[in-house]
């Protein structure tokens, strides 16, 4: 049985109109207080250029006995862990940054031949890839890269310092960087930043030289030149990190996400006002689907058929007829059924119905359908602001969809490729670390992140691979 009842909303002569539900409510009786509790996101980036003035903000921690100073990231040192949190609680943000982060994984990293174009078959690069999980390692660095437009990673040695054996990417939002002495980051510490400012367990990492990160190892390790034997003790001294950082205006540690303005501006906050404003409407002031109109008559009418003239069992009688007809109105398990009632003709010639049900739903809009031109005007604004154009990652709601025809599509995706080149050369910083010291590019070998060119039709084939070398020429590795 439904819990609903026949709520009387109007009287007119001897007919009454009921309303179907638990009661009319007011929407300042609403239990959800989402709307009038909302806080504009806040402004992250406000105090993160200080260093530019000398005012930088330092933690230390604790590793080993010994204390180190590290730079806060934000004011808190939480900036990080509220970004992610921001990014993810909007739809359009998270969707574009996966798409982003997929746009700048193209096919992934490769080891080629210059002169081919071809991947290598070398097996020590072969298995230098498997034993590293390489796909998994770049599409790590490009995650970090367009969320913080920064990525560590970390080059393990072998034993003897020979090579290297091992690359690792070092969550950002985990990682600090050390305080600056002389102008130069000497190391990074990595610990759990979420749940404390001194982590227990943080670990001390050396950061290699930003601009010459090669030769800063073949320093450290006490190599006389490239072919050279490292002084060092086996063992010690064998893991270092490497920073990618694309850099922004007047940023000199932490780099400050150009679209980070989404924040400072109105548009990220009036996208969510207008979630949490369709919500409220629907849940809260929504019109009720049937109205129903009784003659007064009617009820009466049914006591009397019944012989009930005790006014305790009137009443009782009256709620369960008013149940009843509830039940039929509203049950899922009556629909197409039909409802019998009386009626007659008054001397006038009009009629007069004993039961009547009008279906609202045919009166007017449903609740919730406004601001559906805003919702889309600011989903585009959040898409223009993370560099995605909402055509490619359906982020336009509403009617109207903006469909561009397939070779707008296509010149917007290799658009959008092409502006990943930056990204990816910054991020190949390890990687030609490890070619040059394990001795492979002498052999003729390089890395690049091939893109995916979608081709027309008559090329018989859905896409193909663009390879840019260093002569300038693209060239399609599948021919």
């Amino acid at each position: 049985m439904s819990n609903n009842k026949l709520v009387k909303v109007a009287q007119s002569g001897k007919v009454s109109a009921y309303m179907v539900g638990n009661g009319v409510k007011s929407a300042s009786n609403s239990a959800d207080s989402s709307m009038s509790s909302y806080t504009d996101a806040p402004s992250l980036f406000d105090g993160i250029d200080e260093s530019i003035a000398g005012n930088l903000i330092t933690n230390s921690v604790s590793i080993d006995g010994k204390e180190y100073k590290y730079v806060s990231w934000g004011d808190d040192n939480k900036l990080p862990f509220k970004l992610r949190t921001l990014l993810r609680k909007n739809m359009v943000t998270a969707r574009s940054q996966a798409f982003n982060i997929q746009a700048c994984y193209g096919q992934g990293i490769r080891f080629i031949n210059r002169s081919t174009k071809q991947d290598v078959d070398d097996v020590d690069i072969r298995e230098f890839c498997m034993a590293n999980a390489s796909h998994e390692t770049f599409l790590e660095q490009c995650t970090d890269m367009k969320y913080y437009f920064m990525n560590i990673c970390t080059v393990v040695l072998s034993r003897d310092h020979s090579k290297i054996v091992n690359i690792r990417r070092q969550d950002v939002c985990y990682c600090r960087l050390g305080s600056p002495e002389a102008g130069k980051i000497g190391y990074i510490i990595v610990g759990d930043f979420l749940n404390s400012d001194s982590p227990s367990k943080a670990r001390k990492i050396p950061l290699l030289d930003i601009y010459d990160p090669l030769s800063d190892l073949r320093e450290r390790i006490g190599q006389s030149d490239k072919k050279g034997k490292s002084k060092l003790q086996d063992g010690i001294d064998c893991e270092y990190a490497i920073l990618c950082r694309i850099p922004t205006p007047g940023a000199l540690l932490y780099p400050i996400p150009y679209y980070a303005s989404i924040f400072d501006d109105a548009w990220y906050d009036i996208y969510n006002l207008i979630g949490l404003g369709k919500r409220w409407l629907i849940k809260n002031t929504s019109a009720p689907r049937m109205q129903i109109e009784v003659h007064n008559d009617y009820f009466t009418s049914v006591c009397q058929a019944e012989h009930i003239t005790d006014p305790v069992k009137i009443k009782a009688r009256i709620e369960q007829e008013q149940q009843n007809i509830i039940d039929f109105v509203c049950g899922v398990e009556n629909a197409g059924k039909a409802l019998i009632t009386k009626y007659y003709i008054d001397p006038n010639g009009k009629e007069n119905r004993m039961v009547r049900v009008i279906n609202l739903n045919e009166q007017g809009s449903k609740e919730g359908g406004d601001w559906s031109d805003d919702m889309s005007e600011a989903s585009n604004a959040l898409c223009f602001a993370l560099g995605v154009h909402p055509n490619l990652i359906g982020a336009t709601p509403g009617k109207s969809q903006m469909n561009n025809s397939g070779s707008d599509k296509r010149e917007l995706f290799i658009l959008k490729q092409s502006l990943e080149k930056a990204s990816h050369d910054i991020m190949l910083k390890p990687w030609h670390v490890i070619l040059h010291y394990n001795g492979w590019a002498e052999k003729g070998i390089t890395v690049d992140v091939p893109m995916i060119e979608l081709t027309t039709l008559d090329k018989n084939k859905d896409q193909q691979t663009s390879l840019v070398t260093n002569g300038g020429n693209n060239d399609d590795s599948n021919k």
